[in-house]
């Protein structure tokens, strides 16, 4: 009942292995068709079960067709990587959205993006935007996860890598960026992993950056599953 009333049916018309870990979806539905869709808006899909469900950035959303497109990362274990693995052109899924999460439809620039791999489906949906060319994007990866081939397959190709170390040592190369950063004026975008966020924030606190300049959203947690 709950599927009924809240969710809508489509049928994915397209999957394809952007490179290891990485699954591009195409979605189509009638309930798509004049669908009003911001940039970062997100999408959450029920897997097995309205109250199991994971939530993706479409890249793009194409209201005539009824279409959209998301990039599913595999992780490796967990409801959200198994549903990506298994699909097939054909199969019919449930989704509840698209709705707010983070607007990025127009972002005063110049603009510093942090994310993860995680993170891949707003930048590609912001690369798409005017004032893209403006836009710098940091991504802390994997040194083992394929990000450079997904990433150039789709087209994208302003970004640098930052290889994720266990003690996340890694993240001081990005910290002695911010003083500059945030005196040029810059609007922050914060993605991704929950605890790589709360640290640039805290920096980013004690450079007096104003909220107003200051985006975040989590999209996952150590040790918790299924974050909105």
């Amino acid at each position: 009942m709950l599927r009924r009333l809240f969710m809508r049916r489509a049928t994915v018309t397209a999957c394809e292995q952007a490179a290891e870990r990485f699954h591009l979806v195409t979605l189509e539905s009638p309930d798509f068709r004049d669908v009003e869709w911001t940039p970062g808006d997100k999408l959450q899909i029920a897997l097995g079960s309205a109250f199991v469900a994971r939530t993706y950035t479409p890249i793009k959303w194409d209201s005539g067709a009824g279409r959209t497109r998301i990039l599913a990362y595999d992780h490796g274990s967990g409801p959200g990587s198994d549903w990506a693995r298994a699909l097939r052109p054909g199969d019919v899924c449930d989704v509840f959205g698209p709705r707010a999460s983070l607007d990025v439809s127009w972002v005063p620039d110049p603009v510093f993006v942090l994310g993860d791999e995680t993170s891949f489906g707003l930048a590609l949906a912001m690369g798409r935007q005017t004032w893209a060319a403006t836009v710098e994007f940091v991504f802390e990866i994997e040194p083992l996860v394929d990000s450079r081939r997904v990433l150039g397959a789709l087209d994208f190709g302003n970004w640098r890598a930052l290889e994720k170390r266990p003690d996340d040592t890694h993240l001081a190369e990005i910290e002695t960026r911010l003083p500059a950063l945030a005196q040029s004026g810059a609007t922050f975008v914060l993605t991704g992993k929950s605890t790589t966020i709360q640290r640039v924030r805290k920096a980013l606190k004690g450079l007096d950056v104003p909220s107003a300049r200051l985006m975040t959203k989590a999209y996952w947690a150590p040790g918790k599953a299924g974050l909105d």
